[in-house]
């Protein structure tokens, strides 16, 4: 059985969500974005270990363990409780931080690549192929909300 991640891109902002029924005052608080299943349906550990440290340890992750944000949009909540039977490993990163990483960081050596020139770098696993989507998404929120504004949250299952 295989591991594959869900979430939201999320943007702090002050707009009020009509959708929502209780959201009548203009304040700054997390909103949906966009379901990463419309921009992202890949199933790649390598990329799991290097963002959120899940399915693979090869990099140092650049956000594991950080849990479910207690200030998340409401549909994100909402689709993580209905999962929250089955998910784990729940967890967020900002695009300040994605914009922060060394993308040229090679992986630790392993039994899988030991020569120093078959590692991977972040970039090389975290590929535009795959994540391009993901990284138009937010560096376009970003410019509007600021880096700090925008965040990937995301939690996964078997």
């Amino acid at each position: 059985m295989g591991t594959d991640m869900h979430g939201f891109i999320e943007v702090r902002n002050s707009h009020i969500d009509t959708s929502e029924p209780k959201d009548d005052e203009p304040f700054l608080r997390w909103h949906p974005a966009m379901a990463m299943d419309h921009v992202y349906d890949d199933r790649s550990y390598e990329a799991f270990g290097c963002l959120f440290g899940v399915r693979s340890r090869t990099f140092d992750p650049l956000a594991a363990g950080q849990g479910f944000p207690s200030d998340a949009s409401r549909a994100a909540a909402r689709a993580f409780q209905r999962k929250s039977e089955d998910a784990h490993s729940a967890s967020w990163i900002s695009w300040a931080e994605l914009e922060a990483a060394d993308w040229d960081e090679m992986e630790r050596p392993s039994t899988l690549r030991p020569a120093p020139e078959d590692r991977l770098t972040r970039r090389q696993v975290l590929r535009d192929e795959d994540w391009g989507d993901v990284w138009t998404v937010m560096r376009i929120l970003a410019k509007r909300h600021g880096a700090k504004n925008v965040r990937l949250v995301v939690w996964f299952d078997n």
